[in-house]
């Protein structure tokens, strides 16, 4: 076949596949978070987690250098609810966020973090069973599975 029926009859990537997955929420992706919030890896931003600790810090000892050191014990167990309560978790979310970024961005990109154990997928199937997949496994297979098993499999006209 040439012409136009030629490209329709080409199968869909995996990654355009686990787009559409991921879209219909049909798969979820995970991130280990602390793999990617490391020096060394491409998503991390060291601003978002070192300024916010060392203003605690600085500031709890500012307090028990001036004041008194109950002012600085105060001023660090406010800071640290803070950063539990309120940065952590954006940070977590902004971790997330651009990870799942990068990896949807290419297949190397993908298989990289696949290969390091940072990256899982998950997948509750309408009948109940679910399934998941780590680094042992092989993520093109499962994404191919889980279209097959939901009927999700993308068309080209569809991307």
């Amino acid at each position: 076949m040439s012409g136009p029926e030629a490209d329709d009859a080409a199968p869909t990537p995996p990654l355009e596949i686990m787009k559409a997955l991921l879209d219909a929420e049909r798969l979820k992706l995970g991130v280990h978070i602390r793999k990617m919030n490391s020096p060394g890896s491409p998503v991390y931003r060291a601003g978002e987690n070192i300024w916010p600790a060392s203003l605690i810090l600085v500031s709890s000892f500012a307090g028990t250098a001036l004041v008194h050191y109950y002012l600085g014990g105060a001023i660090l167990a406010v800071g640290c609810w803070w950063w539990l309560t309120k940065v952590q978790p954006k940070v977590k979310d902004g971790v997330f966020e651009r990870t799942s970024a990068w990896v949807l961005q290419s297949d190397d990109h993908f298989d990289a973090l696949w290969a390091k154990g940072v990256l899982s997928l998950f997948a509750p199937m309408p009948d109940g069973r679910q399934f998941a997949a780590t680094r042992r496994d092989d993520w093109r297979s499962f994404v191919r599975m889980v279209a097959a098993e939901t009927n999700a499999t993308p068309t080209k006209d569809a991307a």
